[in-house]
């Protein structure tokens, strides 16, 4: 009888050896280099994930455009060559417009705007992700838009015929407004471009000003805060129904901590960035107040073109916004 048990209990504990070294990989695709705080912070949250289900769920993460470029890593998770990624926000903008509005710029003007706007924002992402079987985990924006200068601005008649560097539509419209000349410059030629003189600002992140060292053409920086685009990590809704209860539960626990640390560490780089301009000679100052109030009534007519534009989705995020 004993020996009966005991092959019995042999079995049970053998029966269930396949479920406890089960093991689910999962490829998350980034178009952003692995030293990013983006891809750092996603880094951390995979090694969380693996903890909290025990080695249930290894997420691979695959930096640098290695597995699906930028713009393309939405429809490789939808496609099923990745399982998880993520991108910019405003790259998903022609077929989910209401992803651009961290991008409306002059609107939100600290982190905590940013926060506000972007639990507003959220619940339209989620419907829209959903609809194309993708599940939102989390959102964090990078550093803050600043304005970077060769000189000092006063007015805004200051940048009347400079020469401001463009990226998109939005940038190219905001120097025609403020009668500077559009210079089309890619990130990695902006170091290029200020020493041959084709370029006189930019509005850009004192992160993007360090990684490019601008001191010494660039003399002046504003924190205008123009804008906050954030990054969005999502997964497939297939690859995330398929967990077992317990292993969705530890993904979204640390998607949610992923969220929190990845703000924090975006509003320290913002600060830490700043000040290494100004240890590199660069001029950190205030825009003056007449220069901001315009900026801030540009702010307006840009969320009342976008909220025509994408329609009662975007009243659904700026109203309650301007009214809060």
């Amino acid at each position: 009888m004993k020996k009966l048990w005991i092959a019995a209990l042999a079995a049970a504990l053998l029966g269930h050896v396949p479920t406890l070294l089960a093991q689910t990989t999962w490829k998350l695709a980034t178009g952003y280099r692995a030293e990013s705080f983006h891809t750092q912070n996603i880094a951390q949250f995979s090694r969380e994930v693996e903890q909290a289900t025990r080695g249930q769920l290894v997420i691979q993460v695959h930096p640098n455009n290695t597995l699906a470029k930028l713009n393309d890593i939405r429809q490789a998770v939808a496609d099923g060559r990745a399982q998880a990624g993520e991108t910019i926000m405003t790259s998903m903008v022609k077929e989910i417009p209401i992803a651009g509005a961290d991008a409306v710029p002059f609107v939100v003007g600290s982190y905590k705007d940013a926060a506000r706007l972007w639990k507003l924002q959220r619940p339209g992402i989620e419907k829209h992700f959903a609809q194309r079987g993708l599940t939102l985990l989390y959102a964090v924006p990078w550093p803050p838009q600043g304005l970077h200068s060769s000189k000092p601005v006063r007015s805004l008649a200051d940048f009347k015929g400079t020469q401001m560097r463009t990226y998109n539509s939005t940038t190219q419209r905001i120097a025609e407004l403020l009668g500077a000349r559009p210079v089309d410059v890619a990130m990695v030629d902006v170091g290029k471009a200020l020493a041959e003189g084709r370029m006189d600002n930019m509005i850009t992140s004192a992160l993007t000003g360090v990684e490019n060292k601008v001191w010494g053409s660039i003399r002046y920086y504003y924190e205008i805060n123009g804008w906050f685009p954030k990054n969005v990590v999502f997964v497939s809704s297939g690859a995330f129904e398929a967990l077992t209860p317990e292993a969705r539960s530890a993904v979204r626990k640390a998607a949610a901590e992923a969220e929190a640390r990845g703000w924090a560490a975006s509003e320290s780089l913002a600060t830490s960035a700043t000040e290494e301009l100004r240890q590199n000679g660069i001029r950190i100052e205030r825009i003056p107040p007449d220069v901001e109030l315009e900026i801030k009534r540009m702010g307006e007519k840009f969320s009342r073109e976008w909220v025509r534009t994408v329609g009662n989705e975007a009243n659904q995020i700026f109203v309650p916004y301007y009214l809060q």
